[in-house]
């Protein structure tokens, strides 16, 4: 039986806010193909709900699903909430004083989970927060100040790799997968910053 996937985009250039936004809506049980690109300055990717300027995230559900972003310009911003089975995403972030969320699926719901990011420039804010199933994150980062905040729990287990070159970094890492294994592993070159890595096979909070 075929099953119907909806997806909704409004592309806005307003010379009063931001650049470029584009706004996100999807919903389906079907695979599902998504390329969003944005060249210049101030621009957002978010949801449906967003106001002009500000930020709401943008929502994508189904069952097997691949996103690819870039974004390459200063003070830009991308907010999105995911929920899939199967997810691959590409993420290449180019530009300074960035902000990148993303909140992916519930616990143990993100099996068969790829992410790759690569992120060039200085001053640039990464939260994601993974609800793992067997998923693997692999961060590129070069640059100075840059800051990453990692929060990946689930029931079986999950892998994050971080490469960084830069001065002045912000790591924070927690992993707490229930009774299972999650691997780590992060290679930094640069002078200055705070690295604070938690790990609970407990499934229990954990903090710096």
């Amino acid at each position: 039986m075929n099953r119907l996937s909806v997806i909704t985009f409004f592309m806005m250039p307003l010379a009063f806010a931001a650049d470029n936004e584009i706004y996100v809506d999807q919903v389906g049980t079907t695979t599902v193909n998504i390329d969003l690109e944005q060249l210049g300055s101030g621009n957002i990717i978010g949801g449906l709900l967003a106001a002009a300027g500000s930020m709401t995230a943008l929502d994508l559900d189904g069952v097997s699903m691949t996103l690819d972003i870039n974004q390459i310009g200063d003070a830009n911003k991308f907010l999105g909430d995911m929920y899939a089975d199967t997810y691959t995403g590409y993420f290449n972030f180019d530009g300074n004083t960035n902000t990148f969320t993303l909140d992916l699926a519930t616990t143990a719901l993100a099996s068969s989970t790829d992410l790759d990011w690569i992120v060039q420039g200085s001053s640039n804010t990464i939260n994601a927060d993974i609800d793992v199933d067997g998923a693997t994150n692999y961060m590129n980062i070069d640059g100075d100040s840059n800051t990453v905040n990692y929060d990946g729990d689930g029931y079986a287990g999950g892998y994050f790799h971080l490469t960084h070159a830069g001065n002045s970094r912000t790591f924070t890492v927690d992993q707490a997968s229930t009774q299972d294994n999650d691997w780590l592993r992060i290679t930094s070159n640069g002078n200055n910053g705070t690295v604070c890595v938690n790990q609970n096979d407990q499934g229990t909070s954990v903090s710096c």
